[in-house]
């Protein structure tokens, strides 16, 4: 965990073995459920024990207090996202442009959309907390993934990279955020992301002319 993170937010260890991760993975699962059950006032840390079936001792081995679990929970999410977003940039490198925006509008949009309820959930279960870091460290990791993606691109060069890779991203992400808050029906939601998917074309367009 960074060394910027709040000392009341990190965990009092990391697992290592197979089993302790197991442990984790259990406790996480619980929070979830009972995020989405109860939402997130209800939460403490001894019925997420008591759901993920462990000692509320075995809790505090890992963390000393519900915001830090809660941080660490989306820790997890953050960097879960992080490595989808970079598998997809590195499986597009040296593709067309029009390719790479399509691959990414569709990496970010199941990320999002598949467990919706859980994506939801965890934006309202840091809603008072300061996770300015985690944001900053995902934000730097698509960032760089992103662009480098972008400067591989089989049939253009952009002339100002970043500020092409910049407006991208934040179309997308802000985008899909909104489509999932709205709940949207399938079928509304599914033509909405065509429609995100011809817009970044054709600024593409626009800015490769």
């Amino acid at each position: 965990m960074d060394a910027r993170t709040p000392s009341a937010l990190k965990p009092r260890k990391r697992p290592r073995q197979a089993r302790a991760r197991v442990t984790v993975d259990a406790i996480f699962e619980a929070t979830i459920q009972l995020l989405l059950k109860d939402g997130p006032h209800r939460l403490t840390t001894t019925r997420v024990a008591e759901r993920a079936g462990v000692s509320v001792g075995t809790m505090y081995q890992y963390f000393p207090n519900k915001q830090a679990l809660v941080y660490a929970l989306n820790e997890r999410y953050l960097e879960v996202l992080a490595e989808k977003i970079e598998s997809t940039c590195r499986a597009q490198h040296g593709a067309p442009i029009g390719q790479m925006v399509e691959a990414l509008v569709d990496t970010y949009w199941r990320a999002k959309t598949e467990r919706a309820d859980v994506t939801r959930a965890l934006y309202r279960s840091v809603a008072e907390m300061d996770n300015q870091t985690l944001v900053d460290d995902f934000a730097a990791r698509v960032n760089a993934a992103t662009t480098a993606m972008l400067a591989s691109a089989s049939d253009t060069t952009l002339d100002d990279l970043e500020a092409t890779n910049l407006t991208l991203v934040t179309v997308i992400f802000g985008t899909v955020r909104n489509a999932f808050e709205r709940t949207l029906p399938a079928a509304q939601a599914e033509a909405l992301r065509g429609q995100l998917v011809t817009m970044c074309r054709a600024y593409l367009d626009a800015v490769t002319a």
